[in-house]
């Protein structure tokens, strides 16, 4: 199957602790790079979100992004420490009678260090249901890949079908192109009044004929859409070829048209170029 480097994926979990958002997205690039945007207490799962997709993917510049909101209901109550507030309420009223008196402010004492505590939830718990959540965002993310990459396969193949039959085209044109040619070498000659030497007309029907040949472009075209089509149904991480493959169609083309002396055969040449260019960029876009 073949994958496109442009998706996007979202999935919300929710729980006691609160809800989450997981959202991927990504375009097309060169080799595969990930970014990651995490709330600070979640920084450290993304060493293991990196290396999953690093298993999955092969190109395209990703972006992963959570939003975790915890629930306020959720928050634990506030736990007193009464052993140490007993110590410090002792400790300050023998400070008081050393100093006139003054009366133990409450608050102070509360405010102590590990006087008032407030258990916390259990991260390993959280972090688990994230990652779970994080798969099933990740196992979307790539089944748009793959429906994305079953589009851009298909657009594909229809240019190479378009590609084909312009070079059947052509090489139905030739016969006819080279009869026009000789009447007009014919034409030529006899409009110098040169008197017709059967040999020289087919020396030079045999030189220009080496210059219009085109047999052999026409025979490299079919044999690229074919190779092309046979990448498209291997399927994988398949750009870097398919790119490579437009190259070789953009030289075939192009010496097609420096050949052409025909309307109709160097307008089949420029409709190879534009459908060369609408499959490059589609291309573009395949991991």
């Amino acid at each position: 199957m073949i994958y496109s480097m442009t998706a996007f994926s979202r999935i919300e979990i929710k729980g006691d602790w609160g809800n989450a958002v997981w959202e991927i997205r990504s375009v097309n690039q060169r080799f595969l790079e990930t970014y990651f945007r995490l709330p600070e207490q979640f920084r450290g799962i993304e060493p293991v979100l990196r290396e999953r997709f690093r298993k999955q993917l092969n190109r395209g510049k990703v972006e992963c992004n959570l939003r975790f909101n915890a629930n306020p209901a959720n928050k634990s109550e506030l736990a007193l420490n009464e052993k140490l507030a007993l110590q410090l309420i002792q400790h300050a009223n023998w400070v008081n009678e050393q100093t006139l008196n003054s009366q133990v402010n409450p608050l102070e004492v509360m405010r102590w260090p590990g006087v008032m505590e407030a258990p916390e939830n259990d991260m390993s718990a959280i972090q688990a249901e994230l990652l779970a959540a994080f798969d099933q965002a990740l196992k979307d993310f790539i089944a748009a890949r793959a429906s994305e990459g079953e589009n851009l396969k298909a657009m594909i193949e229809q240019r190479l079908d378009a590609i084909a039959n312009e070079a059947d085209k052509v090489a139905a044109h030739m016969p006819d192109v080279i009869a026009w040619q000789r009447n007009r070498i014919i034409e030529k000659f006899t409009d110098a009044k040169i008197d017709l030497d059967s040999g020289r007309v087919e020396q030079e029907l045999v030189l220009l004929a080496q210059k219009m040949d085109v047999a052999e472009e026409l025979d490299r075209l079919n044999s690229h859409v074919t190779e092309t089509k046979k990448i498209l149904n291997k399927g994988g991480a398949q750009g870097r070829r398919l790119d490579f493959m437009m190259q070789e169609f953009n030289r075939e083309a192009n010496t097609l048209g420096s050949k052409s002396i025909n309307t109709d055969i160097t307008a089949s040449a420029v409709e190879l170029k534009v459908l060369i260019e609408q499959m490059r960029e589609q291309i573009a876009n395949i991991e």
